[in-house]
């Protein structure tokens, strides 16, 4: 329950972390107003088209040393996995200038990925016991995730990162080519090693879970407010209300939870965060002919391969680019042209399928960190938002943050390195 007299909180965003930061501060004993204009768990949102992994060794940032020297080549090859679009570069450069900076050391890149750490350790325990309590136990599975390499090669290339990760207490298993071809026998012999990240799971439905979260909420007296917010009523430092496109909502505090849309309302709270778009693709093939045992990641692809009640899901891709921008379904089909080389035998029957296609706005801050703690220009309004590509792992762990500086407990761990003013 509340440590001090229960207030109305307003949570902006209904992807998920705004449900889960929703679920930790009604579960403190206050009042819940989620303000969201779509339907929670639909296609617009970022946490439907994931991976739909739950990653505690998603310790790494994109940015790592010597990404500077492969920017020109990202640029010119549209095959890749990360793409920076033409027309973009020039009002991305600044974000693209801070981005490759966060990744110019490893001394950078192992504070940053102990920082991440502290978000991701718990995931899945956490999340579920929210899908228990919201009767959709069965969507979170934990059978680990296994980066699949052509050879041991391939993985002692990473051997930093993976350092860290058991340096941080990440447990991983190395899997040599016979027992990756008993796991995964329909997987292509061009693979011949791997390493599994044996604690890591799945949401086998993001989409569904994050209706079924929403409601939960709702039945625990929460409110969905059909509405899109577009600023806030600060008086003297505190918060009298936000704004939506339904009129005012009076509130005590509120918590910023709108994904890409979050860098406008910041700069309202008094905070100006380099926020873009990292634009990511899935592809889905109905009835594969296969089921995987545990998630995959393909090193050459840098994507990621699931089994999901839809289908065969490869989801991946990073596109720099205006989140308006149209989708540039290349991207798609090179997330396809992967599941032929991983599944050669099955390749006809992929080509043959209705695939399902969706693109969604990841919002990325460029060192690798999302924003989560107090707005600076009213105490009032919390940040949550910016967990670029892993968001599903690190909402649990985001929420119980926010839910503690909403109810003036004590945080889990030291939240200051995600504070917005590191930008300032």
């Amino acid at each position: 329950m509340a440590q001090n007299p229960p207030l109305t909180v307003a949570v902006v965003g209904a992807g998920i972390i705004g449900l889960c930061a929703a679920l930790e501060i009604q579960r403190a004993g206050h009042q819940v107003l989620l303000v969201e204009p779509n339907e929670p768990g639909g296609r617009q949102a970022a946490s439907y088209g994931n991976a739909s992994w739950l990653n505690p060794g998603a310790i790494a940032p994109i940015s790592l040393p010597g990404l500077w020297r492969k920017v020109p080549g990202f640029l010119l090859d549209r095959a890749g996995p990360f793409t920076v679009r033409w027309r973009d570069l020039a009002s991305h450069a600044g974000w693209l200038a801070r981005f490759v900076a966060a990744g110019k050391s490893w001394g950078l890149i192992e504070r940053c990925a102990k920082q991440r750490y502290a978000l991701c350790r718990d995931t899945v325990t956490a999340h579920q016991r929210y899908a228990e309590e919201a009767g959709v136990g069965h969507l979170i599975q934990q059978r680990g995730l296994i980066y699949v390499y052509p050879d041991r090669s391939g993985f002692a290339a990473e051997h930093r990162i993976w350092a860290i990760r058991r340096e941080l207490g990440v447990r991983f298993t190395e899997i040599g080519e016979t027992e990756l071809r008993g796991l995964l026998p329909e997987l292509s012999p061009a693979y011949r090693f791997g390493a599994r990240l044996d604690e890591a799971g799945q949401i086998a439905d993001p989409g569904a879970y994050c209706a079924a979260l929403a409601r939960l909420l709702v039945a625990r007296g929460g409110q969905l407010i059909a509405a899109k917010a577009t600023g806030f009523a600060i008086e003297n430092g505190r918060l009298r209300s936000v704004v939506t496109s339904n009129g005012p909502l009076n509130c005590e505090r509120a918590v910023l939870a709108a994904g890409i849309g979050s860098a406008a309302l910041a700069r309202q709270a008094g905070d100006r965060v380099p926020l873009i778009s990292e634009r990511g693709y899935h592809v889905v093939i109905p009835e594969p002919g296969l089921t995987l045992s545990a998630g995959l990641m393909p090193s050459d692809g840098q994507m990621g391969v699931v089994s999901t009640p839809q289908g065969l899901r490869l989801a991946g891709q990073v596109e720099f680019a205006a989140p308006d921008a149209p989708p540039d379904w290349r991207r798609a089909a090179i997330l396809l042209s992967y599941a032929r080389k991983m599944f050669p035998a099955h390749a006809s029957r992929f080509d043959a399928a209705a695939h399902d296609r969706w693109m969604g706005n990841r919002p990325s801050t460029p060192d690798g960190l999302p924003c989560v703690g107090p707005a600076s220009g009213c105490a009032d309004i919390v940040h949550a938002f910016g967990h670029a590509h892993t968001g599903l792992t690190q909402a649990p762990a985001t929420a119980r943050l926010v839910a503690a500086m909403i109810d003036g407990g004590a945080p889990l761990f030291d939240p200051a390195p995600y504070s917005a003013r590191r930008f300032a």
